[in-house]
């Protein structure tokens, strides 16, 4: 039976959570995640662990932040006076949105905290920091 290797089309069912059990994601009930093995489309650490599976195989990993979403980082997280913040958004805690970097780039960001005077905003990936398990089944391997 093939293992996955790089350059492979593989198609996987994963069920994705956090150390107390709690699930942030999963394709149950969906058509099983496709991807080309090697071309970093996913996380670091759930490639290397789908890397030799063979289809109907199943394991379980434990993804470390380096591996995943990477490291919490602070200087990420920031707070604009509410003055300066566009008139049309009704921030609440939670919402994305997208700001324009100075260099004109795009960058996704999470409202963490609204105050009186300032919103607080967060553009770390939501999973960077935490340490991911995955329970992951191969379907196929081509």
């Amino acid at each position: 039976m093939k293992k996955a290797q790089k350059g492979d089309t593989v198609k996987v069912h994963y069920t994705g959570k956090f150390n107390d059990g709690t699930v942030f994601d999963s394709s149950k009930g969906r058509e099983p995640l496709q991807f080309t093995l090697g071309r970093g489309s996913l996380i670091a650490g759930f490639e290397e662990a789908v890397s030799g599976m063979a289809s109907g195989e199943a394991k379980t990993v434990s993804i470390q932040p380096g591996n995943g979403y990477g490291l919490r980082r602070e200087e990420l997280v920031f707070r604009v006076k509410k003055e300066n913040f566009p008139p049309a958004i009704d921030p609440e805690p939670g919402a994305m949105l997208q700001m324009r970097q100075p260099d004109g780039g795009l960058m996704e960001v999470r409202i963490s905290q609204v105050a009186e005077d300032f919103i607080v905003l967060d553009a770390n990936h939501p999973l960077a920091g935490k340490e991911l398990v995955f329970e992951i089944e191969v379907v196929e391997v081509s």
